[in-house]
């Protein structure tokens, strides 16, 4: 069985992995963290050795008894096995839960956010103005800024920012402060929902976000960013949202 090398310093920036002196999460859960994500994209197969505790130790910047926690967590789920007098190997595989797509159209996305049904916690609320840019369209006279997480089954997986505009908002704020705000969105008549455009990039998560998400800073996420205008081109809705990267899948039709 091959040996596998530990990542160096250069390696381990490039991916993003330092660990977050900062976050709630302890040291050892983020490691094991980062070793699901090597196995996860194939750096470490299935049959292959770990390094040793203390070359991971010095990699990491940890203690060998934070390294034996990480392994002892992962261990637990069937992912690594230590053998007396071998080492430590990867004996299982990683359990891929992309249950959360990101819909493609406005009426796909609705009904993903009301099939999850979202645990919202809302963490701020405010008269604000939207961070719009010139081709978004016309910014109303006023936005109710919502910042909140959607949690599944106790997990965290996204942050989202949303700029509502006020007038909207005023009509049933108790809804939109429980609710997710999509589906409500779709089924107002006036104003009618004329445009909605989305942009996904790729990013790493901040202090605020990998603590809010509970996972290691700059871990990967998906962050997207969501328009809706009425016919008047008035920017009704602007939701921008930060995805925990391992729980995102995106399937989309292909035209000939």
């Amino acid at each position: 069985m091959r040996k596998i090398n530990a990542s160096s310093d250069a390696d381990r920036h490039a991916h993003g992995m330092d660990l977050s002196i900062d976050s709630h999460v302890p040291k050892y859960a983020q490691i094991a963290d980062i070793f699901r994500q090597r196995i996860a994209r194939g750096s470490w197969s299935r049959g292959m050795r770990l390094p040793a505790n203390e070359a991971l130790a010095e990699e990491f910047g940890v203690s060998r008894v934070t390294i034996r926690q990480a392994v002892e967590l992962l261990a637990r789920d069937g992912i690594l096995e230590a053998q007396q007098g071998r080492g430590t190997f990867i004996t299982g595989q990683v359990k891929q839960d992309r249950w959360l797509k990101v819909e493609t159209s406005l009426s796909d996305l609705a009904e993903v956010y009301q099939d999850t049904s979202p645990e919202i916690i809302n963490i701020a609320e405010s008269i604000s103005k939207a961070p719009l840019i010139e081709a978004d369209g016309k910014a109303a006279a006023r936005y109710v800024f919502m910042r909140r997480v959607h949690s599944r089954g106790g997990q965290p997986y996204c942050v989202i920012s949303i700029y509502l505009d006020e007038t909207i908002f005023r009509r049933s704020p108790a809804k939109f402060r429980k609710q997710t705000v999509i589906p409500i969105l779709k089924d107002l008549k006036n104003p009618a929902i004329a445009s909605a455009r989305q942009t996904l990039t790729i990013g790493t998560a901040d202090l605020e976000v990998a603590r809010l998400l509970r996972v290691p800073l700059n871990s990967p996420v998906a962050e997207v960013r969501r328009v809706f205008t009425a016919a008047d081109r008035t920017v009704i809705y602007l939701g921008e949202v930060t995805y925990r990267g391992d729980f995102v899948r995106i399937d989309m039709d292909l035209r000939p």
